[in-house]
């Protein structure tokens, strides 16, 4: 059974709005675990 959102947000539009605030966090935390670990070596 399909459900529709009552506030008009669409699905492609919330997967938008992750990609943009998700893709940035991710490079950060790979970038911070590759200074960490430059640190410990």
């Amino acid at each position: 059974m399909a459900t529709q959102n009552q506030d008009g947000t669409s699905a492609i539009h919330l997967l938008l709005a992750w990609a943009f605030v998700g893709i940035p966090l991710i490079l950060g935390v790979v970038q911070t675990a590759i200074n960490a670990s430059r640190l410990f070596h």
